[in-house]
């Protein structure tokens, strides 16, 4: 069944949505704000997210930037009380398939969707998931855990490699702090922060027989991997 991942923050529609999209054949989890939307994404795979603009936490063009640092393919759909044509091309340049201005008819957005989950299913065939990356001088290997530098290798544990990676697949551009932590720790305690501070460290003594591969802390904001 194609599941679908509803971020609304208003009840009755967001109730209203889940209940039509379960009716027409998709499995539909529902989260009230961005943030519940953000951790429900990294704990489970869906086929298409639809998304409202206007949310508390977070809003939606924020949790569309956030989701795609680790998923450029899955669809999204924004769902907004605005018609202004900046609004719409923001919604694009963040990746958006597709932008539904309120009120909507359920049968339209029906349509919509499974219009974007034909195209979806059709790139899908032609991409595959990347797990190698080359770092200046070094290879990583995602799937194996391994960097490798001039034939010698360093075998990474599953959060270094897993850390490693959203760097890699973000590289010169900014990996907020909480989605770092809740796509590899699952959650953004103090705790699990602190943890990953540990993780940054390590990570930049495997790098460091290269000097021109830096992990930047941005104050405030998170980290990038830059070369």
């Amino acid at each position: 069944m194609t599941k679908i991942l509803l971020a609304e923050d208003d009840p009755n529609l967001g109730t209203l949505l889940q209940e039509y999209l379960t009716i027409k054949g998709y499995e539909t989890v529902l989260a009230k704000d961005g943030d519940e939307a953000l951790t429900k994404f990294v704990q489970q795979d869906y086929d298409l997210c639809i998304f409202d603009v206007m949310m508390p936490k977070k809003d939606g063009f924020t949790l569309a930037k956030e989701v795609r640092m680790s998923d450029k393919d899955t669809p999204i759909i924004f769902l907004t009380a605005k018609a202004m044509k900046e609004d719409t091309l923001q919604g694009f340049k963040l990746g958006a398939d597709d932008y539904m201005t309120k009120p909507f008819s359920m049968e339209e957005l029906l349509a919509r969707l499974q219009a974007v989950l034909r195209r979806s299913q059709k790139v899908e065939l032609q991409n595959e998931k990347v797990t190698n990356f080359s770092i200046r001088g070094f290879a990583f290997d995602a799937e194996k855990q391994v960097l490798e530098r001039n034939g010698e290798s360093q075998k990474l544990t599953a959060k270094e490699s897993a850390l490693l990676k959203l760097l890699c697949e973000n590289m010169g551009k900014p990996v907020s702090r909480s989605f770092a932590l809740k796509m590899v720790w699952g959650d953004d305690t103090y705790f699990n922060a602190r943890s990953m501070d540990v993780y940054i460290t390590k990570l930049r003594k495997f790098l460091k027989e290269e000097p021109e591969i830096q992990i930047l802390n941005l104050h405030g904001e998170g980290f990038k991997l830059m070369v």
